[in-house]
């Protein structure tokens, strides 16, 4: 792989600034977002007024810590508008999620929050290893998502050249990386192992590929996936956080000569960490539920905004900012089985390591009886698909899980194909336990 370490000249002031500076910066526009919410959002001064703090109160960073959380049901709760800190007339786009367990969550941002969200993006491309002048194919989904917006707008403000080629099409995904030999590509982890498949479907070789730099994010993959594609293309795969309510893709990166966690860019972004029970704020290096507040957004501003994304908060190493560690899972997706918590991220570990089954998975939960239980879906290899290979793998898988993750869980091993492929985020729960 490629050297892709930046030089320094090359990094915003910022973020190689001291923690004292960090901070003090941190304060000052921390003290500017609380009054703008509690001026402008009718729910934010109701809710702070309910709880007896005012701005006022806010003299230093863990004041912070006295004022109430913000939910995701708050957005849906007063949806489409009802949290925006400015006039509709300002909000030059919205953006929003799917809503398929409600209403959707809307987002907007004023002219100052697309600027500042580009130049974000554009840095986190940098801390990537990417540069003005590189090419980069975005295969994040364009639309009401907002990643492939997002991606774009900072590609651009880099001074890269931007293949805006959304999600879907994977032929088609592999020809244009064939034809225009992109340096960079950003996509979902998920639907980046898509396209390994069809690299050698169609007999390329994907360590011959352009692409030096693969940004993944929108949802949680493994060092054992980073390991598998940066293997099978040669390249460096960083990972990119970001939550359509705080910003979007953009809020933290990892950088790519340590590739040690994403960096989070605490000039625009508070984070906190709490006991996912009872609150309480944790101290760095403890895990928990991450929790942000935005520092400089006009639009839409999020005080304690609780994630549900599970994480630790590290000292800075390649920068200047506190990194997060790898999102491990989220307090919502944790399944707990006849008392054992497990994550999908668990599961796909030892997926990974598994030899002879492919890095497709799919889980499902069920009734056994009165007991929740659990089986996986994954697929052979070409070269072990016979009924022997098969029947050992979903041995050894068995033995993994029960032995790592502590659970035991029935494995299907299916034929090359047989696990449904995402064109984006992959589903890899279902959850049929009301339907037995």
């Amino acid at each position: 792989m490629k050297d892709l370490t930046p030089n320094r000249q090359d990094l915003d002031p910022i973020e190689i600034a001291s923690i004292d500076e960090i901070r003090s910066l941190q304060l000052e526009r921390l003290k500017w977002s609380v009054r703008h919410a509690y001026d402008n959002v009718p729910m934010y001064k109701a809710r702070f007024d309910e709880a007896g703090v005012h701005p006022d109160d806010l003299q230093s960073l863990s004041d912070l810590a006295k004022f109430p959380f913000t939910y995701k049901n708050d957005l849906r709760d007063h949806y489409p508008f009802g949290l925006f800190a400015v006039p509709r007339e300002q909000i030059i786009r919205l953006h929003a999620s799917s809503g398929t367990t409600g209403k959707p969550t809307v987002v907007g941002y004023t002219k100052t929050d697309i600027d500042n969200w580009a130049d974000l993006v554009a840095r986190s491309l940098r801390a990537s290893g990417l540069r003005r002048g590189d090419m980069i194919h975005n295969a994040y989904g364009y639309g009401l998502f907002t990643g492939g917006l997002g991606a774009h707008y900072g590609i651009e403000r880099l001074g890269a050249t931007v293949v805006p080629m959304s999600g879907g099409q994977t032929e088609k995904q592999v020809g244009l990386i064939t034809d225009f030999k992109p340096d960079g590509i950003m996509v979902t982890p998920s639907y980046m192992l898509n396209i390994l498949e069809q690299y050698r479907k169609v007999g390329l070789d994907p360590r011959q590929s352009s692409l030096s730099v693969g940004v993944f994010g929108a949802e949680p993959w493994t060092d054992a996936m980073r390991k598998e594609v940066e293997q099978a293309f040669d390249m460096h795969a960083v990972d990119i956080y970001g939550l359509s309510e705080i910003m979007g893709p953009g809020v933290a990166n990892e950088c790519v000569e340590t590739k040690d966690g994403p960096v989070i860019w605490e000039d625009h972004f508070l984070p906190e960490i709490i006991d996912p029970v009872t609150g309480e704020v944790l101290p760095d290096g403890e895990m928990g539920e991450l929790v942000f507040t935005t520092l400089t957004k006009e639009g839409l501003p999020m005080i304690r905004y609780r994630t549900r994304d599970l994480t630790r908060l590290l000292p800075g190493t390649a920068r200047s900012m506190r990194r997060m560690e790898k999102i491990t899972g989220r307090s919502d997706d944790m399944m707990i089985l006849r008392g054992v918590n497990v994550f999908p991220s668990q599961i796909e570990e030892q997926v990974m390591a598994t030899g002879g089954i492919a890095p497709h998975y799919q889980i499902e939960l069920y009734k056994s009886g009165r007991m929740d239980a659990m089986r996986v879906f994954v697929e052979a290899m070409p070269d072990a698909a016979d009924e022997l290979s098969k029947t050992a793998a979903a041995r050894m898988l068995t033995k993994r899980i029960k032995d790592i993750v502590g659970v035991s869980t029935e494995i299907i091993v299916g034929n090359p194909g047989d696990v449904e492929r995402s064109q984006g985020k992959a589903k890899r729960v279902v959850d049929n336990r009301d339907k037995e």
